[in-house]
């Protein structure tokens, strides 16, 4: 007759195994990243140049699903039900992070229902005036604001965006007062900017630099830590007086809780080597993202810093909670 021991470590061992046979066998079907904006911006573009390259190196087809709406919810509640085998993955953002502390209520939770993947890669956010502004650099247009309590306007996409929160948390930083003015979409913004209704935009980098390219709009400062190979000249705005100010975009993978370990093991080991191809290095380049990589686990600590951080803006810039 077995013993006690014998019986518990024969249990524990059949236990994993549907775990184990389900990694040994992945992916058996193609597999979908649910992306929650619409195709064409730069988080879709994104995510179809990394879908590429990781169906490659995983013999496997990866498409993209586009799930835009509700702050990135429709498609976060999609991949939150989704079956945990590792076939449905979902683009998260900083956006994720900010939904965590925008709406009253989910029907997931950001940080354990979803099993962290990889960090993509970062995007610049931009400070930017018209070419005609009165502003030949950030610093002139902070000492303008100091100067002017709430006269200078600056515009940015929806309210509860991330450049909508960057540009509320610019103003705290710097200790200035100056008015957010939301607009519905880029587009809008871009005409704003051009036509003299407001002074300045906080938008993403990316979409921006044929604007930048002709002249049409003049950046005066990056939101990141660094300055940006793209436009090298430029500086940050910490190097512009608002000491330890960093914002940037981001996009990362994750899967949905209970995926099997060896199967984000999987993805991630295949998504890195992904990332580290000079062809991949160089589309994300051209997009005006930066490579990033590493472990779920670093992944993970982004997402909890980020939930924390927009949840302080939040409430100190007193958006209205949806």
């Amino acid at each position: 007759m077995m013993n006690r021991r014998h019986l518990l470590a024969t249990g524990a061992v059949g236990a994993l195994l549907p775990a184990w046979a389900n990694a040994q066998t992945f992916p058996s079907k193609p597999i979908r990243i649910v992306v929650p904006f619409g195709a064409g911006g730069i988080a879709d573009l994104t995510a179809r140049a990394v879908a590429n390259k990781l169906g490659e190196g995983l013999h496997q087809a990866v498409i993209i699903d586009n799930k835009p709406g509700a702050g990135g919810v429709v498609a976060g509640e999609a991949v939150a039900k989704a079956e945990p085998d590792g076939h449905t993955l979902l683009l998260m953002s900083n956006g994720t992070a900010v939904s965590a502390g925008l709406f009253k209520s989910l029907s997931f939770d950001a940080q354990k229902d979803f099993a962290p993947v990889i960090t993509l890669g970062f995007f610049d956010i931009a400070v930017l005036a018209a070419a005609n502004s009165r502003f030949k650099s950030m610093q002139e247009m902070l000492a303008y604001a100091k100067a002017n309590p709430g006269k200078l306007n600056i515009a940015t996409i929806n309210i509860g965006s991330t450049q909508h929160l960057a540009a509320e948390l610019l103003k705290t930083s710097a200790g200035v007062d100056f008015q957010v003015v939301p607009f519905n979409g880029s587009p809008a913004v871009l005409t704003a900017l051009r036509g003299g209704q407001v002074d300045a935009a906080v938008e993403i980098l990316g979409p921006m630099m044929s604007q930048i390219s002709s002249k049409a709009v003049r950046p005066l400062a990056v939101m990141g830590a660094k300055r940006t190979s793209l436009l090298a000249e430029v500086p940050t705005v910490a190097e512009s007086g608002v000491r330890g100010f960093e914002v940037a975009s981001w996009n990362a993978l994750a899967a949905p809780a209970r995926t099997p370990p060896a199967v984000i093991a999987l993805l991630n080991r295949e998504a890195n080597k992904a990332l580290a191809h000079a062809d991949l290095r160089k589309q994300l380049a051209d997009l005006s993202v930066s490579p990033a990589g590493g472990t779920p686990e670093q992944l993970r600590d982004l997402l909890a810093s980020e939930v924390r951080r927009w949840s302080d803006v939040i409430t100190r810039a007193n958006v209205p909670r949806l």
